[in-house]
């Protein structure tokens, strides 16, 4: 199976271009060849999962472009990592695909066919990314998968907010790329080629200097930084919620914006060689994990609140990259995936019953809509790390790492922003299930089952997937992933002991608190708020986009305009003058070669007077 996992991209693919050519014909049973291709591409992936545990990694490549005695390949490769990845992106695109039937419909039934191409193409490009063997077929996907990224963000492209967020996420992911773009090309120009194994060979060998890992590794993560959302290049992500719920599950917390961790994990080895990139990657991320988990305390908009969430996640999985904690990162990518996808998947069924993404017109929909609130309440003591949850799990995984690596301000950082998820995820249950109602719900009904089931298969999955990884019953995915020539940081790692004890408390207390403010009302929200500048910060994003718009975007645009000028007036201008100036000695020219005798008789006298002139002044010669 895994000498054919090729075609497991072109199922999707095969939607996309079945859909673009018939999709008027099939109008909303388009949805079914998206769910039926989709489906079977789940299937394969799964088989080649299970034959990648049992067997050896199957790397099939064949020549591309000989440029002089270096020839750039193509093909596709299966290890652990992308094995895994493969699994990942199918499972959670078929549960979207199927999901988005029930979603779709009901919202704009005339696009579905146009809806379900874009998620053909964007699973294609996914899982053309994480198949390639080398950094230029992934760049190619990479830069494909943000296309596609464009296009479902700016689904609603009537929408003047849908439009300018599709802009936004593809110019800020683009700034992103070209900082990857020329770390491939130094690594080509360095190594010659762009094979992970040449590149990883040539690192172990000291075939490049440390300076120059460093920089390739940065420049890199500059590239993981826009795709993944991490600052300062995160700005894009939370305003990608214009796009449709199904979307912002999909390529908003399961697959695109984890495109950035894969890289990074991928190239791991290049990172390990390079204690600056790591710590590097380790400030970054756990910075970005704390300062999105801020945010998310104030806004008010429930999918906002889950994007910010991402951002923060994302931080995360960075922190535990940098601290070398590879299977640390990859674990929680995994459980991730599965309880976030949920949580947007719930929400977007939320919006679909109430018509209005504002956490403040919600409330006591926990009666109204018990299914989904318990579905809910599941992502949420997931991502808060409540003990026996997934994300218990992989969190007290990045905490142990990041620990061991002797990153203890980090550390500490990243228990205040577990506390902090608990908070602001359990504060958007209580204003939104629990609570008398803030908005009229005379029409509210739970969603029907083609949305429900599939979120049911993401709880299952977000209670019991953490428990492929534990200290308790066997690390079985770490020493799967870590089963590999190269390096892959802290693979076995101590545990003090008292490192779960203290997730397991902060987890609760992030529980109480919020059930104090937002659940029982004992300290009130309103205060906490009022007349607060703190709040203010954080409610208006610490006024980030302020600052860009105001110096990046302001800035372009008066340089933008200062070159109209320049090119209008001055270039313009110049080109014109110089142009009016040869039409005016070419006429004159004309009129003197007018081929009459009389006319050339003149012009010959007139300058014989003219010499005759000069020579008289001059005493009979020229000076």
């Amino acid at each position: 199976m895994m000498e054919i996992a090729w075609l497991i991209p072109l199922l999707p693919l095969l939607s996309f271009v079945i859909l673009v050519l018939f999709g008027r014909r099939l109008k909303e049973s388009g949805a079914y060849v998206g769910m039926v291709l989709s489906f079977i591409a789940l299937i394969m992936s799964i088989l080649v999962l299970f034959e990648r545990m049992a067997g050896e990694n199957v790397l099939v490549q064949f020549d591309w472009l000989a440029i002089g005695d270096r020839t750039i390949t193509m093909g596709f490769e299966v290890n652990q990592l992308n094995a895994l990845m493969l699994v990942i992106v199918t499972l959670v695109s078929f549960l979207v695909h199927t999901y988005s039937k029930g979603y779709m419909t009901a919202t704009d039934s005339y696009r579905v066919p146009v809806f379900y191409s874009y998620l053909g193409l964007f699973t294609f490009s996914m899982l053309g990314l994480v198949l390639s063997p080398n950094l230029l077929q992934l760049y190619i996907f990479w830069e494909l998968v943000g296309v596609c990224s464009f296009l479902l963000v700016g689904f609603y492209f009537f929408k003047t907010e849908a439009r300018a967020a599709a802009k936004k996420a593809f110019i800020v992911t683009r700034i992103g790329d070209v900082g990857l773009f020329i770390g491939m090309i130094l690594l080509f120009w360095q190594v010659g080629s762009f094979e992970y194994a040449v590149i990883f060979e040539t690192v172990n060998a000291n075939g490049l200097t440390e300076g120059m890992i460093t920089l390739i590794a940065i420049l890199i993560f500059v590239g993981a930084i826009g795709k993944s959302g991490q600052f300062p290049l995160h700005t894009w992500l939370p305003d990608a919620m214009e796009g449709p719920t199904p979307v912002s599950a999909l390529i908003h917390a399961a697959t695109m914006v984890a495109a950035g961790v894969y890289l990074v994990a991928t190239i791991f080895p290049l990172f390990a060689a390079s204690p600056v990139a790591l710590t590097t990657v380790a400030v970054i991320g756990g910075f970005t994990a704390i300062f999105a988990a801020t945010i998310a305390l104030t806004q008010k908009d429930i999918k906002r609140v889950l994007a910010y969430s991402t951002v923060s996640q994302l931080g995360y999985m960075m922190l535990a990259l940098g601290s070398a904690g590879y299977v640390a990162a990859v674990f929680h990518l995994m459980t991730h995936a599965f309880f976030k996808a949920l949580l947007f998947l719930a929400a977007g069924s939320v919006i679909h019953a109430v018509h209005t993404q504002s956490i403040e017109e919600m409330g006591g929909l926990w009666k109204k809509m018990k299914t989904t609130g318990v579905l809910f309440l599941i992502g949420c003591l997931a991502i808060a790390g409540f003990p026996l949850f997934s994300g218990f799990f992989s969190k007290e995984e990045i905490l142990l790492t990041t620990f061991e690596d002797g990153r203890y301000v980090l550390f500490a950082l990243a228990l205040i922003t577990a506390l902090l998820t608990a908070i602001y995820m359990f504060r958007l249950f209580f204003m939104v299930f629990t609570g008398k109602p803030r908005g009229d719900q005379s029409k509210v009904h739970e969603s029907p089952a083609i949305m429900t089931v599939p979120m049911m298969v993401l709880a299952v999955l977000a209670v019991v997937s953490g428990f492929v990884h534990t200290h308790w019953f066997g690390t079985f995915l770490g020493d799967w992933l870590s089963d590999s020539p190269w390096t892959r940081g802290h693979t076995y790692l101590h545990d003090p002991g008292w490192i779960m004890p203290v997730a397991i408390l902060v987890s609760l207390l992030g529980i109480f608190i919020a059930w104090l403010i937002y659940g029982k009302g004992v300290i009130s929200r309103e205060k906490l708020a009022e007349d607060s500048s703190l709040y203010m910060v954080l409610y208006n994003k610490y006024y980030i986009d302020e600052l860009y718009n105001k110096t990046f975007v302001r800035g372009t645009t008066i340089v933008s305009y200062t070159m109209l000028y320049i090119e209008k007036y001055i270039i313009e201008f110049t080109v014109q003058a110089v142009v009016g100036v040869t039409d005016t000695l070419g006429r004159l020219n004309a009129r003197l070669q007018n081929g009459q005798v009389q006319t050339y008789g003149a012009v010959a006298f007139l300058g014989l007077v003219i010499i005759l002139a000069v020579l008289t002044l001059t005493g009979g010669y020229f000076r």
